[in-house]
């Protein structure tokens, strides 16, 4: 089966993303941040037999070694989930606080979201601007998702060239929007998306 990596930052519903995989047939290994220290010594040999062992992946560390899965994996398919900046760091601070881990550290230079908020929000716009800008020849090998513009499966069932689930999009992990029974009910404020980083490509 083909390789599908999640590259979206965590809290931009990589958890559904994982879900929605599952339900289309993929072994998804979620997030593994016991890679840190082999991503840190650039020792990727140790991750690639990890990553022979499954169909797709989402969370960290895979959004931080893109270049290299694509270089070892080629014609595999990546899926960069988004979400409104406001709402992203919102959510980040909301769930992490003041609390600091050694992967966190590593992505963004500090542990704690919590009045470290610019730092988070330039790290967040930079990845999603380098993926577009690695993937703005080749855009059959990427997929833009922003769960709250997602009515359904179709875009992911074209892209991966496979058949939908039965029941749509399954919510996993998506907060305040748990209460809603479809996606399309959620109220979507998107100010910074898939225009804005190509705009910023230019």
């Amino acid at each position: 089966m083909q390789k599908v990596f999640g590259i979206g930052f965590h809290k931009t519903g990589t958890t559904t993303l994982e879900s929605v995989l599952t339900d289309l047939g993929y072994k998804v290994c979620g997030p593994k941040r016991e890679l840190l220290e082999l991503i840190k010594s650039k020792k990727f040999k140790n991750i690639f037999k990890l990553v022979e062992k499954y169909d797709a992946f989402e969370d960290v560390p895979w959004p931080l070694i893109y270049k290299e899965l694509d270089d070892e994996f080629p014609n595999s398919k990546f899926i960069l989930t988004i979400r409104s900046t406001d709402k992203w760091i919102s959510s980040v601070v909301k769930h992490f606080g003041n609390s600091k881990t050694k992967m966190r550290e590593f992505i963004y230079g500090v542990g704690d979201p919590k009045g470290n908020e610019e730092i988070y929000i330039n790290r967040y716009v930079s990845h999603n601007e380098s993926v577009l800008s690695h993937f703005k020849k080749r855009p059959n090998d990427l997929l833009i998702i922003d769960w709250s513009q997602e009515n359904d499966l179709t875009r992911i069932h074209e892209f991966l060239n496979i058949g939908l689930p039965p029941n749509g999009v399954p919510h996993s992990n998506i907060g305040d929007s748990r209460k809603y029974e479809h996606l399309r009910k959620v109220k979507a404020n998107i100010k910074v998306g898939l225009k804005t980083f190509i705009q910023r490509l230019k």
